[in-house]
């Protein structure tokens, strides 16, 4: 399948990087946070000399759908609000769970385009980064603040997001031989750009919102989900001829996953005939110690040294931000 003409015409947008000063903007474009999720982010982002808002339905809870933080159009509103205030550098989602899918094809995508910024979430906000490169060729983090009772080192994941946020890079990924997903990696080198996130998104975006994979890197992850879901999806990308346009798969942690046949074993059913590079064991997800990845990015993997470079050359059209 190849690349639409407008999709090759869209120039790359990297977001400037951001410096102390800077407003971000909390928003829920899927399920509403905890008040001390918000805060803790928020104490974490003022710590490193950023000024934080918060998005006006960042607490709200849809009345028929209480899994929603706020209406379809309220969570929109949120997040276009927050596209086209110049004043607002990077828009950071305080949580994944539910419902980034039912706004993603109704982004105000001119607003983006004509003043990129960082979004930041990973997860459910997955469908957003996509929805954004489709549309947009906007890069984004996949990654999020940790958790305040986070059972892992904290430091080093927020850290991780921070030089994401605040340095152009390059930036280099270890694979983690104690993560479960290292034994799916294969041997040989691969070079594009870093596309996709959470498997339950990028197989939600099939057919609507997912972008051109031609020459890309495809980035999996997953947690708790059932392991004929996961071989659904892989068949999916597979069937839609996906696939074959790939360079090189990047696998990060699939988390809580049952006993008996395994997610490796799913997985590696499908890897094996990809017939591509593979590089698993990657700290991006769900699991202990996540790092943050910049989606979009050019990605030279290597799965002899098992580590991934994300590159970020291009450069906004101008800096938009404003003096404070």
């Amino acid at each position: 399948m190849s690349e639409s003409s407008s999709e090759r015409e869209l120039p790359v947008l990297s977001p400037a990087p951001l410096r102390t000063g800077d407003v971000v903007r909390l928003v829920s474009p899927a399920s509403p946070p905890t008040q001390e999720g918000v805060s803790h982010a928020t104490e974490i982002l003022q710590s490193w000399g950023l000024r934080v808002q918060l998005a006006r339905n960042v607490f709200s809870r849809c009345p028929r759908l209480d899994y929603l933080a706020g209406t379809d159009e309220e969570r929109l509103a949120d997040f276009n609000e927050a596209l086209c205030d110049p004043d607002v550098r990077a828009i950071i989602a305080t949580r994944g769970g539910k419902g980034a899918y039912r706004i993603a094809d109704k982004i105000d995508f001119a607003a983006a385009r004509a003043d990129p910024k960082f979004v930041v979430g990973f997860s459910e906000i997955t469908i957003l980064h996509l929805a954004l490169w489709q549309q947009c060729r906007l890069m984004g983090v996949h990654g999020a603040i940790a958790a305040e009772d986070a059972t892992f080192d904290a430091s080093a994941t927020n850290e991780a997001l921070r030089l994401a946020l605040m340095s152009r890079g390059p930036h280099i990924l270890n694979s983690n031989s104690g993560e479960a997903t290292s034994a799916l990696t294969t041997m040989g080198k691969a070079r594009g750009r870093l596309i996709g996130g959470n498997l339950d998104m990028v197989a939600t975006s099939s057919g609507w919102t997912l972008p051109s994979l031609r020459g890309a890197i495809l980035l999996l992850e997953a947690v708790n989900m059932g392991l004929g879901q996961v071989d659904r999806q892989l068949t999916m990308l597979a069937k839609s001829g996906r696939v074959a346009e790939l360079a090189g798969v990047a696998i990060g942690q699939f988390s809580e996953f049952a006993t008996g046949n395994t997610v490796l074993d799913v997985l590696r059913d499908h890897l094996s005939r990809w017939n591509i590079p593979v590089l698993g064991g990657l700290p991006l997800g769900h699991g202990p110690n996540p790092r943050s990845a910049i989606v979009g990015a050019i990605a030279s993997l290597d799965a002899d040294a098992a580590t991934l470079m994300l590159e970020v050359h291009s450069q906004p059209p101008d800096d938009r931000r404003r003096a404070s």
